[in-house]
Order: structure tokens, then C-alpha cells, then sequence
């Protein structure tokens, strides 16, 4: 075959030439399609396929929505602002002022507009491609080169204009599966964003209410340094009196010097818990004059008794482990599509003349179109490797979305149970408060009726101090306990456009 039926040119040709030209064209496509399709079934991918098993909520014995009671999951939703419903307009502001401004969630922004700009190049490898140039050049050809006389010795001007155009004919998917793993990696960076959202917010609230800790048991510290004073005085007066000997007295000095450490040691904390909110919002200054809330005045939310599945689906680093598992078994897809050939179609239309004097004529016109087709014969097992590659990847993520998922359970079943335990222990400690407060009353009322002396009004006091002490750890262990709840169910995060688990186990195990 001539190249006449390959590629028309310019050259004069009978009414019936360009019909066997086309003829012959179309059939020499069809015949390269037919050889390029019976290579591709040589290509081998036997034996190589993922192990790893998506886990879900059922073989971890956890209900689903579906078993569950409506009544118990409306009692467990978690609003987007979940801060908000503690109720204290100060810490709303320290919120709202981290999630503006911090560079960690400035990080992960960026992550994510790199992730949508990936995603964004893989979209546009599915369309045509056009580009045009336009080349002015003045050489002079070598009289002793491969270009005779007249040419050679000469010095010529010359000028291309050309439009080039090209468009891969994705038959296989590779495009598309590429673009699918940009979107799953896009999507992953959006639930990461969302993880440090939400772990940012539980940071500055979780710090918040440990300053109000930190600050009722100052006040309680500051008591007991005034009590042991009191103390001390009375021990004094008796050994004045001979009631008491030195041993007693060094007794009650010892007892001072501990209470100022205990102070000290507690505004270090208050003044380091400052420091950590002041970070954490990106302003160091805006929290020196910060007032600690009251632990009692603070509202409290309601602890489910069972955790769905379903509910653990809502956090965000669960969506993203998820993400992650799409996205590598789009590369493996990817990894498959590279055994089979590309198809792609090209073409090109433009002026090319030597001396721009002709270069505007329509005997300068030049064209080419086709189809242009790559296939892989023998690589040395390069393919095969970068499938093995792109499968242990796959298996790794969905190891790494088991491990989440567990860990998952692990944190709410802990923080369940902690809400339990400090329910409970905060009965028993008011009912000890109570008895000891009641001690101290009937101690104050037989010291004003001289039935009994101070000391032992100091003393009933100290087991007063003591529980308050207690009451305020379990108040403060109970609102810490609440956030840790809040962030372990995702704080509000919802992901409408979620795969579901079966459907990407299936997928990763066809």
C-alpha cells in the first residue's frame, strides 16, 4: 500500500481516488484495532489481587440504625456547633476566633485545594487537547549538508503556523479511574480538614474547662492555706498553755509551707492552660484577661446508652480512612488499565512554507489526522510490579480503615464508660459532701455552745475541703468527658456523598 492511502496530499487525483484512499484508510484502522485488541490478551495480571477484608459495625457486634430505637438515636445527634451547647457565649467566641485563624487548620486547608487541583488536571485528561504555534525562522542550509543546490549554500526564510489537536479515547478507563482516585483523595482531604476542625474545637473547649478546674481549686487551695493559718494559731495558744508540746506545733508549720506549693503548683497550671488557649486561637495576648466559668453553671449533654454503627460512620476520620480505600482501588484500576493499550487520535492543520512570500498562499496548507496507538508487548515485568504496588496499597488502606474503625469504637466504648463511672462516683461524693458539711455544722454549733473546742470545728472543715476538692475533679472530669464524647461521634460531621462500606469491599474484591 502506497502512502497515497495513508495520508492525501496535495496532489491532483482522479474522482474515484479519494474513495479508495478513505476505503483504504478505514480498513488499515479496523486492522490495527484488531491486532492491538489480540496483543492486549496476552497481557497477564493472573494472581494478583487484594487480601485485606473491609470491616464494618456488624462484625464488631454494634446495632445499626436499622435495629435501633428512633428514640435513642435522636437522643445521640450531634450538632455541627456542638460547643455551643455547653451554653457559655465566652467559650463560643474562643471557638469561632480558632477556626478563623489557626494555622494548623490553615494547613489542611491548603492540603485540600491541593487535593481539588489534582483533581481538577485528572478531569481535564478525559477531553481534547488544542494547541497552536507559530514559528518566523531565517537559516542558512549548508552547501556541504543533505539539502543540493539551490537550497544548499542558501540562506532562506521560513515560517509555520500549525493547530495541533489531540484526544485520548479512553476505551479502557484509565482517565476515568484516574479521576475517580483524585476525587476519592480530594474527598479524604475535605474529611481530614473536617478531623482538624473538630480537633481543634475539642482542644480549646477541653483546655477551657480545665481552667475552670484549675481556678475552683485555687479557691480551695486558698481556703485550706487559711485554715491551716487558723490551725496553727490554736496549737501555738496550747502550747503556750502547756496543752500541746513542740512536736504538735511542728506538726501544723509543715502544713503551711505544702499548701503554698499546692497554690503555686496550681497558678503554673492556670497560667500554662491560659498559654494553650491563647495558641490554640492564634491570639497569645487575647486570653490574659480571660475569666474562668463557673463549673456548675455550665450545661451539661445527654451520654447515649448505645452506640449505632451508623453513628460511627458520622466521624471524620472514618470518612477519610474510607476515601483513602476508594481512591487505591481506583489506582489498582488504574495499575490494570496500563496492560491494555492507549488509543489515541491526533491531528494537525497549519501553513508551512520556505520564504514568506508564499506563506500566506493556499499551496503553504498542510493537515494531518489519525489514530496513534501504544501498547506494552514486553516490559520486564514492570507492569506486574506496579500492580502488585497499587494492590498492597489498596490492602493497606483498607488495614488502616479497619484500625481506625476499631479504634473508633474503642474511644466512644471508653468515653461511655467513663460517663457511667463519673455519674456514679458523683452520687457517692455529694453524699459524702453532705455528711462531712453536716459534721462541720454540728462542730461549729457545739463550739458556739462551748460544748466543744475550735480545733475540732478546723478539723471538720478540713474533710469539707477535701470533698470539694473531689467535687470539683468530677465536675470537670465530667464536662472533659462530655467533649471527648462529642469529638469520639464526630461532632456533627455528615457526609452525604459517602461510599458505603459493602459497596467498596465489593469493588476491592470483584
Amino acid at each position: 500500500m502506497n502512502n497515497n492511502t495513508v495520508l492525501p496530499t496535495s496532489t491532483p487525483r482522479s474522482a474515484g481516488a479519494p474513495a479508495r484512499s478513505g476505503r483504504g484508510a478505514a480498513l488499515l484502522y479496523l486492522g490495527t484495532l484488531v491486532v492491538t485488541l489480540g496483543l492486549t490478551a496476552c497481557a497477564n495480571m493472573s494472581g494478583i489481587a487484594p487480601h485485606a477484608q473491609m470491616r464494618d459495625g456488624a462484625s464488631l457486634g454494634l446495632p445499626s440504625a436499622a435495629t435501633g430505637t428512633p428514640d435513642l438515636f435522636a437522643d445521640i445527634a450531634v450538632p455541627t456547633e456542638w460547643w455551643r451547647g455547653f451554653g457559655d457565649a465566652q467559650l463560643d467566641g474562643l471557638v469561632d476566633k480558632a477556626l478563623s485563624s489557626s494555622p494548623s487548620l490553615k494547613q489542611a486547608e491548603a492540603r485540600l485545594a491541593r487535593a481539588q487541583a489534582v483533581t481538577d488536571s485528572a478531569r481535564a485528561a478525559e477531553g481534547p487537547r488544542l494547541d497552536g504555534g507559530l514559528d518566523a525562522t531565517r537559516q542558512h542550509f549548508s552547501a556541504n549538508g543533505i539539502y543540493p543546490a539551490p537550497l544548499g549554500g542558501s540562506t532562506y526564510n521560513m515560517a509555520t503556523a500549525r493547530a495541533t489537536g489531540s484526544w485520548e479515547l479512553d476505551f479502557f478507563g484509565r482517565n476515568r479511574a484516574a479521576l475517580e482516585a483524585a476525587i476519592g483523595s480530594a474527598n479524604a482531604a475535605k474529611a481530614d480538614e473536617q478531623a482538624a476542625r473538630l480537633l481543634l474545637a475539642s482542644n480549646v473547649v477541653r483546655n477551657y474547662f480545665q481552667l475552670a478546674r484549675l481556678q475552683a481549686q485555687l479557691v480551695v487551695a486558698e481556703r485550706t492555706l487559711e485554715q491551716r493559718k487558723e490551725t496553727l494559731q490554736l496549737v501555738l495558744d496550747r502550747v503556750s498553755a502547756g496543752l500541746d508540746t513542740k512536736l504538735e506545733q511542728r506538726q501544723s508549720e509543715g502544713g503551711l509551707p505544702e499548701a503554698r506549693q499546692q497554690m503555686e503548683s496550681l497558678r503554673e497550671q492556670i497560667a500554662l492552660t491560659r498559654n494553650a488557649i491563647g495558641a490554640l486561637i492564634g491570639q497569645p495576648q487575647a486570653v490574659a484577661n480571660l475569666t474562668a466559668p463557673e463549673l456548675d453553671s455550665v450545661q451539661g449533654v445527654n451520654v447515649p446508652a448505645v452506640i449505632p454503627a451508623d453513628l460511627l460512620g458520622r466521624r471524620p476520620d472514618i470518612a477519610a480512612a474510607r476515601w483513602r480505600v476508594e481512591a487505591s482501588l481506583k489506582d489498582v484500576d488504574v495499575a490494570k488499565t496500563q496492560f491494555y493499550p492507549d488509543v489515541n487520535l491526533t491531528a494537525f492543520v497549519g501553513l508551512n512554507s520556505l520564504g514568506f512570500n508564499d506563506f500566506l498562499q493556499g499551496s503553504s496548507r498542510e493537515w494531518s489526522v489519525g489514530p496513534a496507538i501504544r501498547l506494552p508487548i514486553f516490559d520486564s515485568g514492570r507492569l506486574r510490579a506496579n500492580l502488585r504496588g497499587k494492590t498492597a496499597d489498596l490492602d493497606a488502606a483498607v488495614e488502616s480503615y479497619n484500625a481506625s474503625l476499631l479504634d473508633a469504637v474503642h474511644d466512644v466504648a471508653d468515653q461511655v464508660a467513663s460517663s457511667r463511672a463519673i455519674a456514679l462516683q458523683q452520687t457517692e461524693q455529694r453524699a459524702a459532701q453532705t455528711a462531712a458539711e453536716g459534721a462541720y455544722a454540728i462542730a461549729v454549733q457545739r463550739y458556739k455552745a462551748g460544748l466543744g473546742n475550735y480545733l475540732n470545728v478546723l478539723t471538720a472543715e478540713s474533710t469539707v475541703l477535701t470533698q470539694r476538692r473531689q467535687a470539683v475533679d468530677l465536675a470537670a472530669r465530667r464536662l472533659d468527658n462530655q467533649v471527648a464524647l462529642m469529638r469520639a461521634l464526630g461532632g456533627g460531621y455528615v457526609a452525604n456523598d459517602l461510599p458505603a462500606v459493602a459497596s467498596v469491599a465489593a469493588a476491592a474484591h470483584p
